[in-house]
């Protein structure tokens, strides 16, 4: 339990010194929108390149992967077909699909499956899997949806390559796959960028929280609360079915993967949401409602399969 509840207190710590930090207006009136572009287009293409660069890209075709790949396709489904069925644009369903399926596998991840699994390379094959499958794809979607956009064939062809997270993200496996050794000159500088990228996710998601009520009040609430409980009460339960059922895991690599699909909605959804200007008060108050309800979750999965 110590392992879910620091990890927790440190996305706390960091989200409550941004909400401070939008009370007193100390980055001014579009300080929450400069981290956010800050951490979209440099520090989260630079961790993600430094990250995969590393990468083992034989995890890739593991069991624990799958899983995980069908329980995020599951998830993000479900809220579609609803979602298509209340007539929602594409806009705030592409985001309401993301936050009902995409795990904060990174700065909530790593800490928890240091200290609930004790290794922190098992949430490796889900940061690949998102963000050089799930990542690009989404955000190719809320590129050609864009109101007002008119965009050639070869410019719609090419919208995963001029997106920097998925640049990032393709350079790094390109490098992992070659075996390319990077050289400290250049490898030293692209790490310290990278890891402005979580504490600019943290205090811009806290900064916007500013004026806000609680979560799932406002006009959005139907979905808001469609996508948290997808993504702390429906996405595990589909994955445990999958591992046990299907793939036949049992032991540690069963309680891996349910504790995989019962962490919330990443923070960087709402850099996304807030980057298109397109659903931002759902990506908000998804993330944080989920937040709340994947302690009780992470703490039952824990007690039952641990």
């Amino acid at each position: 339990m110590l392992g879910v509840l620091t990890g927790f207190m440190v996305i706390a710590i960091v989200v409550g010194v941004g909400y401070a930090m939008g009370r007193r207006t100390y980055l001014g009136d579009e300080g929450r929108h400069v981290l956010t572009r800050l951490a979209f287009g440099v520090a989260t293409p630079c961790l993600l390149f430094t990250t995969l660069a590393g990468a083992d890209l034989s995890i890739l075709l593991s069991k624990r992967l799958l899983v995980t790949a069908a329980a995020t396709a599951a998830a993000a489904v479900l809220f579609t077909v609803v979602g298509l069925r209340n007539g929602w644009r594409a806009g705030p369903l592409t985001i309401g699909a993301l936050c009902s399926s995409y795990v904060n596998a990174g700065n909530l991840g790593i800490p928890i499956a240091v200290y609930v699994l004790g290794d922190a390379s098992l949430v490796a094959p889900v940061l690949l899997f998102q963000q050089i499958l799930v990542t690009p794809l989404a955000l190719t979607v809320l590129d050609l949806t864009r109101p007002g956009e008119r965009l050639p064939l070869s410019r719609r062809l090419a919208t995963p390559l001029r997106n920097p997270m998925a640049v990032g993200s393709l350079a790094g496996v390109t490098v992992a796959a070659m075996g390319l050794p990077l050289p400290r000159p250049l490898l030293e500088p692209l790490t310290l960028i990278g890891n402005m990228s979580v504490p600019a996710v943290l205090l811009a998601f806290g900064i916007s929280l500013c004026g806000s009520g609680l979560p799932a009040c406002g006009d959005d609430r139907p979905a808001i609360w469609l996508s948290a409980v997808i993504k702390t009460a429906v996405q595990p339960v589909i994955a445990w079915a999958l591992a046990a059922g299907v793939f036949h895991l049992r032991g540690a690599a069963l309680l891996d993967v349910v504790v995989v699909a019962a962490l919330p909605a990443a923070q960087n959804l709402y850099t996304y949401a807030s980057r298109y200007r397109v659903a931002e008060q759902l990506a908000r108050e998804s993330i944080l409602l989920s937040t709340l309800l994947s302690v009780p979750a992470l703490i039952t999965v824990a007690a039952l399969l641990g």
